[in-house]
Formats: C-alpha cells, sequence, structure tokens
C-alpha cells in the first residue's frame, strides 16, 4: 500500500519537486494549492499526511492546521510544515498549531522522502 499524501503547497516549482521526490519512490500525491482546498480535499479523501507550505495565500498555514486538527476523521494524520520560515520561534509556532513536524524548504532531494516517511505512521515505516 503506498502512502497517500495531501501537499498543500501554492508555488509550482515546490510542489513539482516534492511531487517528483515522493513519487519516485511509490507515494500517491494529492496536490492542493491553498489552505481552503487542501481542507475541503482532506475531508473527502483523507490523507495519511499531510505536507503544509505556511505561507499560503488567502488563509495562512497555521491556520490550515489549526482547522485540519479540528476535523474528528483527522485527528491521526500527520502534519508536516514544509517551509521557508525558519527564524527563531517558526517551529515552535507551527507545532502549537498543530503540526507534528517541521521541514525546511529548500527541501534537500537526498533527504525529503527520508525525512517525510519519519513522520508516516508506523505500518508505512518498512516502505522505501
Amino acid at each position: 500500500m503506498s502512502p497517500h499524501v495531501l501537499l498543500i503547497e501554492d508555488n509550482e516549482q515546490n510542489r513539482y519537486l516534492a511531487t517528483f521526490l515522493l513519487e519516485k519512490h511509490g507515494f500517491r500525491v494529492e496536490p492542493a494549492f491553498d489552505g481552503p482546498s487542501g481542507i475541503e480535499q482532506a475531508v473527502a479523501n483523507p490523507p495519511d499526511i499531510v505536507l503544509l507550505d505556511i505561507q499560503l495565500p488567502g488563509m495562512h498555514g497555521h491556520d490550515v492546521a489549526r482547522a485540519l486538527r479540528r476535523i474528528e476523521a483527522l485527528q491521526g494524520v500527520p502534519i508536516v510544515a514544509v517551509t521557508s520560515y525558519a527564524m527563531p520561534g517558526d517551529r515552535t509556532k507551527a507545532l502549537a498549531a498543530g503540526c507534528d513536524g517541521y521541514i525546511e524548504k529548500p527541501i534537500d532531494p537526498d533527504s525529503f522522502v527520508a525525512e517525510v516517511t519519519g513522520f508516516l505512521p508506523a505500518a508505512f515505516q518498512a516502505q522505501p
């Protein structure tokens, strides 16, 4: 079974790179271009993990994380902030908003998939 990733990312280049790397390792990636559509997609088709950009148009990533955490069916789904916000305190803010982890951009193509896999439920840990 392939892990289902909901990738909420508005930047086309970032979305392309993350999708390419994940799909190359057998992940199924569903893109969302902004927070509201990401929330709708998560409700309609719950993912195994959410990768969430923090700087999104219209709805800030922290607000998206909080909204996802209020949805009972998504309580066990890991949310990982993937963001260029790398100032002191940014990781803490993301975790306080409901994220389970934090990956800094630019992502490292050599370690990104392993980082994402580390946040997946145990059933997926043996996957590449």
